[in-house]
């Protein structure tokens, strides 16, 4: 495989336990500064078929395996993780431009948790109290489903993939996973772990390809029994038709635009340091606050300090400890942010902060934005960007601020900045979005559920949602009576 960069990854398909080739390749450029990652196999329908097929015939034998024997092999997967962690941080970084100190610090040990966590919950969390119903005895118990589709996105790879492979596998079900084209190193570096763990041949499977080819066929399968995906709402519209044809379960995790609503009597620092940290990640991150509601009382010097420390972010290669902001993933997703921005600025907005490409890097990396002035209903405040481009608004009442923070079609997520604890329960009561942080931002417990609504999203997983999801949950009724012939 020709490289450029030094990684070693393998190109192949992972499919019944083996690396499998196909006629078609697709390259993978570092969004850092160009160079190739990897030419991949470009799977379709033919691999898709027999990544399918794996699976089915794998699923028997796994999901009878014993609960105690899929955590421990789950944990073995988390070792392994675990051992790997610098490579796979640095070729996480190389692959999609992320910070190499949040995957070494964060993003990498999230995924080797999420294994440990599903597999902890499978043995002592799932479960529920047997019901009674006039002396009838009524035993919850969750079945396996079969083949679960799973197709992940680019902007924290590993992680959000084993968010999904976890559960589903934990639960006794067989994956076929089809990473993003723009980042597939660690999905094939995942096969090999799970392979070095024990993982029996067909339970895990790797399809790489494009989302119109192999993400297509995956998702028409009929031999698939659940679909999660984690995109874009177009994308979703398409993969519900397909799920509906044969009446596929589906799991949507989708965009955002969410708002941080700052208070007259928040903590500014606070507040400054929430609405800075929306950037994380180039602002490649579906849950990112990135309107910014801000009390009229407030405005002016929020926006001060807001511009300070903004104005301290260092942009540059991820690779380096002092970096704070890396590129973009893809020249495609760099021109989408521009367009958005520029569409702003011809409409009036007004750029306080970044409004364009960092000319002085070059390549994929776009400036932190603060945009304001922007029309009521204009599309730079009510469209997912993904991108470094937050937009600032000003409110006079707690009602307006609610009413501008559910003015749009989205409903992931929303933060809430204030010292008033009855404040706080009433803004979020009326808040429409799946998960809602107060004084805080980006605190997750894989106890908790997490989905969207609106078009953000269908369904919940975490916990229990997980495997609700991932299984046919089952009651069974006992009668009251006693056993045996009756003569």
């Amino acid at each position: 495989m020709p490289q450029q960069t030094g990684l070693a990854v393998d190109p192949g398909h992972w499919i019944g336990g083996r690396r499998q080739r196909s006629a078609a390749r697709f390259t993978d450029h570092s969004p850092i500064d160009g160079s190739l990652v990897g030419e991949f196999d470009r799977g379709g329908a033919e691999q898709v078929d027999a990544a399918v097929q794996a699976a089915q015939q794998a699923f028997p034998g796994w999901a009878k395996t014993p609960r105690a024997e899929r955590a421990r092999l789950l944990h073995a997967i988390a070792d392994g993780i675990e051992a790997r962690l610098d490579e796979l941080a640095a070729a996480e970084t190389l692959d999609n431009g992320a910070l190499l100190r949040s995957h070494l610090r964060g993003v990498i040990p999230r995924a080797a948790h999420n294994f440990r966590f599903f597999a902890d919950w499978l043995l002592d969390g799932l479960h529920r109290d047997d019901l009674d119903t006039r002396g009838h005895r009524n035993r919850i118990s969750w079945d396996p489903a079969g083949v679960c589709a799973l197709i992940t996105p680019w902007n924290a790879p590993l992680m959000l993939a084993t968010w999904k492979i976890a559960p589903a596998l934990a639960a006794g079900n067989t994956v076929v996973h089809k990473p993003a084209e723009w980042s597939p190193v660690t999905a094939s570096l995942l096969a090999d772990i799970t392979a070095e763990a024990g993982l029996p041949p067909g339970v895990f499977n790797v399809v790489q390809g494009l989302g119109a080819e192999a993400g297509d066929a995956l998702t028409r399968h009929p031999g698939v029994r659940r679909i999660s995906f984690t995109g874009s709402v177009p994308t979703a519209r398409t993969i519900a038709a397909n799920a509906a044809a044969t009446l596929t379960p589906v799991s949507l995790e989708l965009g955002g635009k969410s708002p941080l609503l700052v208070f007259a009597d928040a903590d500014l620092d606070l507040a400054v340091e929430l609405a800075v940290g929306q950037y994380d990640n180039a602002g490649q991150v579906c849950l990112s606050a990135v309107r910014l509601l801000v009390a009229e009382e407030i405005h002016d010097e929020f926006l001060h300090r807001f511009l300070a420390k903004a104005g301290q972010l260092k942009q540059g290669d991820p690779r380096l400890p002092e970096t704070d902001l890396g590129p973009q993933i893809h020249r495609r997703q760099f021109d989408r942010i521009d367009g958005f921005v520029q569409r702003a600025l011809a409409e009036g907005a007004t750029a306080l902060l970044g409004g364009g490409p960092n000319t002085d890097l070059g390549g994929l990396y776009y400036r932190p934005t603060l945009l304001t002035g922007a029309a009521p209903g204009s599309e730079i405040l009510t469209e997912e960007v993904f991108g470094p481009v937050l937009t600032l608004q000003r409110f006079r009442t707690e009602e307006e601020a609610v009413a501008l923070a559910n003015n749009t079609r989205f409903g992931l997520a929303a933060a809430v900045v204030t010292g008033d604890p009855e404040r706080a329960e009433r803004v979020t009561h009326e808040l429409v979005a799946g998960t809602v942080w107060v004084n805080c931002f980006f605190v997750r417990d894989l106890r908790a559920p997490f989905g969207g609504s609106r078009e953000s999203g269908i369904g919940r997983e975490g916990g229990d949602w997980s495997f609700d999801f991932f299984c046919d949950v089952k009651n069974t009724v006992f009668a009251p009576t006693g056993w045996g012939n009756r003569g």
